[in-house]
Parts: C-alpha cells; structure tokens; sequence
C-alpha cells in the first residue's frame, strides 16, 4: 500500500463546490500538520463561494465577511481552484477518480421543494430561491422576469429565505443602493409597485423558523410597517405545554416580541408587511392570462404527532386572499450528481458522516464523500457548515489511514490541469478570480456601494480578457 499524505506521495483530494461546505473541507484538511494535502476546488461558475455570494441577502453585509477566512485558505500553495468547470460536462466523475486519492462533493441544495397545490405552475408563481438568486447576481437567474408592477405579493414560508425576500422587497431604494445588490435587481426594485407583502406560516409563533434577531430586523424597516394579529399569536395549550417544559428563553421571547408587534399601531409607512400564522395556500387562484391573482388559505390547527412534534392540520376554515404575485419558501432539495448515488425522497446523498453510500444505502462507495446541505439536506446556518465538514473530513482521513481510499492512476500534480484546461479553455483560476473581485470592489467604490457585481460568465470572462 502506498503511503498518502508525504512529501513524495501528498493526499490528492478533489473538492466539487466552492461555497462554505467546500471551504471548510479544504481548511479542516490542511489543518493536518502531520499530512501533505493538497487540495483542488472544482465550480461550476467564474465566482466562487456559493452561497454566500448568490444566497445571503445584500442587505446583510457582514455575514460576507466569511470569504476572508476563504480567500486565506485559497492562498496556500497546496489548493488550486477551477472554476468555469462543470462537473459532468467539463470533469467527470471518471476522469477525477483517475487523478485523485478521494473526492467531495458541496454541492448544496439547488433547487426547492413544491407545495403540491393547484395553480402553483401560474405566470408570477416562482421558487424564492430564483427570486433570490436572481436579485444576488447569480449567472444562472439573471434574466429571469419577477413582475414588480404587483401591489401585494405573497411568501408562502417564515424561514431565513423567506424573511430575505419579505426584507428585500420592503427595504427602501436608497437603502438597497448601499448594498451588492445585483444593478439589473435594483433598477427593478426602483420601479417596484409592491405595497403589501404577506409572509405565511403554516404552524404557530412559537414553531416559526425565523431568528428574534430577524423578526426585530423586520421590525425596524424603515419603509414597511409590520403588521401581526393578536388571535394569531396567542398560543394554543400544546404549543404554551411545549414553550413551558422546554424553557427555552428565545422562543418565549419570539412569542412576546410578536404579541408586542400586534398591538403596535401602524405608523403609515409606504409599505405593509403582514406575518401570519396557522395558513396553508390550498389553491393558487389564477386570472383569464394564466397569472396568479389571488390564493385560497386553509386555517391550521396543531396536533401531536406519535414522535411528540407538534404538526399543523387543515381545518374546514377557509379564506381568499388577494395577490398578485407568490413565492414558495417550504424547503430546499439537492440535485442529483452524475455517476453518484442519489436519495430522491430525502434530496440528499446517501451518506454516513459523510462517507457516500451505495444507492441501496449500505455500503461506502470508496473514496466518494460528501458534506454540506448536500449530505444533510437545507439545516442550519453558515456556521454550521464547519463541524459537518470536520465530520466528513475526519471520515475521509481514518479511511486514508487504512487504505480505504481511490487509487488514481496518475498522481501528476500538472496533468489533471492539462485535462481541465482541454476540456474547458476558459477555465479561471483563483487568481483570475482576485481580478474579478478587484473590479467589482473597484467599480462600487465609484457608485458607494460594496461592490458591483458581475452577473454573466461573459461579463467575467470579457473582463479578464481586457485585465
């Protein structure tokens, strides 16, 4: 058995995604200083780190600062990135098994779940992940059409993507012109005629995945006033049972800050932003053209189920509610890898603590990994991405101490580069990428703004082309 992870011999390990799954498993492997690693970053996009760039709200600034701890792990000598490199066209899983001692994929949770409802495929019935997509800069949602000339639009979900779209369509323009916000974005949002937007939670106040400091910030939009119903924020006795076994103090806090909000007045602000509680949509109500002009709600009751969670359920109480426009936020799945198993029912890769399984779920796939929303579906903050990395990573390296990894068949540091760069010619480098950022921090300073990003592969590729 070779012995992986000298000088003579390093640990090849090859990274698909670069968003913060991706990164945290490249900074855990290089923490080893009893192994040589090196480290090469596949994605699909010129751009890298994934979700905190095309996924954290532009308004929320300093969360971004994440990609310093990126860029510091990119500068070591042992990881090279690959991006504008498409995993299953460009590379495929063959050709890395070929080049490397293990392979992880990143991936993320790429697209969402349906609400299985009548109406859902109307014009102006979209995924809020697009939407944010969209207003983020993302290559792949640019030139997609949100109709802003709607007066009251609807966000089916109370989660962290949720509360992104309710504060993005809220905020001020003066405001979203301080932000990275997308220019196409903000030039949209400038002529938005949204009034009322319409947050729906299909549980209670105490079950809502929204954080206090979300729900404060919401609060606190200086274009919108919050509106919140009293009868719909007192707990019922299972969820006031649960609060006072549990004590947990956030959640009772959640609670009062709500109750607070319905007895405010609203203050006349431009906007209203109105978060309910115990709603489903039944039905999406569409007009003569195919568009969305209304949804039918269905009042919700809690019940315990046998694992002793707390589940909503229709009641026969019903109500429409007038919209023109609804953006679904009920859960995120991952997508399917080329040549890698797959659970279709959880959207997620079969895996133990990030050893990929076979797709009948039993045994590990040598040298196949996985971590991130990917390997434990759309849970947690960005954070949390670090201690599930640590996981997978601690994974890959017992199995290198034991032999239980790939056995490529070229170790040439040089040769998979030679294979990228035939197979894609426009392939950018992490270097490449420092330009890139370099004009876009450049061109915000000119506008008094973060940055002005770059939203196409031409756009980046142009500009690298006059650099």
């Amino acid at each position: 058995m070779i012995l992986r992870g000298t000088s003579e011999n390093p640990l090849r390990v090859a990274i698909i995604g670069s968003g913060p799954a991706g990164f945290y498993t490249a900074e855990h492997l290089f923490r080893r200083s009893d192994l040589v690693v090196r480290v090469d970053m596949f994605e699909r996009l010129p751009m890298p780190f994934g979700l905190v760039r095309f996924g954290v709200a532009p308004d929320h600034q300093k969360i971004k600062n994440v990609t310093r701890a990126f860029d510091r792990i990119a500068s070591r000598t042992e990881f090279r990135f690959f991006g504008n490199v498409d995993f299953g066209t460009d590379i495929m899983l063959d050709d890395l098994q070929h080049h490397y001692d293990a392979i992880c994929f990143a991936t993320g949770a790429q697209t969402d779940r349906s609400m299985n409802i009548s109406g859902e495929d109307s014009t102006r019935s979209h995924p809020a992940t697009e939407f944010v997509a969209w207003y983020n800069g993302h290559p792949q949602f640019r030139d997609h059409v949100f109709d802003l000339s709607v007066e009251r639009v609807a966000i089916v979900g109370v989660g962290n993507v949720a509360v992104d779209v309710a504060r993005i369509l809220c905020r001020t323009t003066e405001e979203l012109a301080q932000t990275d916000i997308a220019d196409y974005a903000l030039d949209a949002l400038r002529a938005s005629r949204v009034k009322e937007v319409f947050m729906l939670g299909r549980r209670g106040p105490a079950q809502a995945a929204f954080t206090n400091a979300e729900l404060k910030e919401l609060g606190e939009l200086s274009g919108a006033d919050l509106i919140v119903r009293e009868s719909e924020v007192e707990l019922d006795p299972l969820s006031q049972a649960d609060v006072q076994q549990e004590d947990d103090r956030a959640i009772v806090a959640k609670v009062e800050l709500l109750q607070r909000f319905a007895q405010a007045a609203p203050t006349g602000k431009p906007r209203r932003l109105e978060i309910r509680f115990l709603v489903s949509p039944s039905e999406l109500i569409a007009d003569e053209a195919g568009r969305v002009s209304g949804m039918r709600l269905v009042r919700n009751a809690l019940h315990r189920t046998d694992d002793g969670s707390l589940r909503p359920r229709s009641t026969e109480a019903f109500e429409d509610l007038e919209v023109g426009m609804v953006f679904r936020s009920v859960g995120y799945r991952g997508v399917a890898l080329p040549g890698v198993p797959f659970d279709d029912r959880r959207g997620v890769v079969p895996n133990e603590r990030g050893r990929i399984l076979t797709s009948d779920g039993g045994r590990p796939v040598p040298g196949l990994y996985v971590a991130g929303w990917i390997k434990r579906g759309p849970t947690g903050i960005i954070g949390t991405n670090k201690s599930d990395a640590g996981d997978t990573v601690q994974s890959l390296l017992d199995d290198v101490a034991k032999g239980a990894v790939l056995r490529p068949t070229s170790h040439d540091h040089a040769t998979i580069e030679r294979l990228v760069r035939e197979r894609q010619p426009e392939a950018v480098s992490y270097a490449d990428w420092r330009k890139l950022d370099a004009l876009e921090v450049e061109r915000g300073e000119a506008a008094g703004r973060p940055r002005v990003k770059l939203t196409s592969r031409a756009e980046a590729l142009a500009a690298l082309g006059e650099a």
